[in-house]
């Protein structure tokens, strides 16, 4: 995941600077720093540890619960930082905040997602009226009659060139997309990991 024989400490004092992200949303979390025994307990553990200048060694959400659990540790060219992708199980903040930058800018995509997560994790409750998705969710015919009405009408509005009305639809067929995979077990994460494999480079 990390060779640390690649880092630089010497640039920081023994230290490397940490850019720490969120692996599902992208957003950045906080900057920190670490030395070698910070990074090999977190590679040990699975979860950041840090090494701040006051408090010392410190395990991340140890005391709050707000621990932060490794996807990915890569250094940077210059080997002197590192960028954390992890998913958190609280605000990154000392102060409650989800980031250190403030209240952090939620992709929307990774929300619907969300939401459509909890939907379809909800047991129907037959003294109230199912939502939408949740419909959709229990309906193979109708999702599936769904996602190919808002398609069509995304293609009416791009042979119309009527920008404000096919950003609507695109939003339409999305959200429809994402209710359509979601029984067959997909998540926008298997659809992110899709794109970035086409993305990436051929190998040489």
């Amino acid at each position: 995941m990390l060779d640390l024989s690649k880092l630089d400490f010497s640039k920081g004092n023994g230290l490397v600077t940490v850019v720490t992200q969120d692996a599902r949303s992208g957003d950045l979390l906080m900057v920190a720093h670490a030395d070698r025994e910070a990074l090999e307990r977190t590679l040990a553990t699975g979860e950041m540890h840090y090494r701040s200048r006051t408090r010392g060694l410190w395990h991340k959400g140890a005391t709050s619960g707000n621990v932060q659990r490794v996807v990915s540790l890569a250094a940077d060219c210059d080997g002197d930082a590192v960028l954390a992708r992890v998913e958190k199980a609280g605000p990154a903040c000392h102060t409650g905040q989800e980031t250190c930058f403030g209240p952090g800018r939620l992709d929307a995509l990774v929300a619907l997602d969300a939401t459509i997560s909890e939907r379809a994790a909800q047991a129907p409750d037959p003294g109230q009226k199912p939502s939408y998705t949740r419909r959709l969710l229990d309906d193979r015919n109708l999702r599936l009659k769904k996602i190919g009405e808002e398609a069509a009408e995304l293609v009416t509005a791009c042979a119309d060139g009527d920008k404000a009305r096919a950003v609507e639809e695109a939003a339409d067929v999305l959200y429809h997309l994402l209710v359509a995979v979601r029984p067959l077990g997909i998540t926008l994460d298997d659809v992110k990991q899709v794109l970035a494999r086409r993305a990436a480079p051929p190998p040489r």
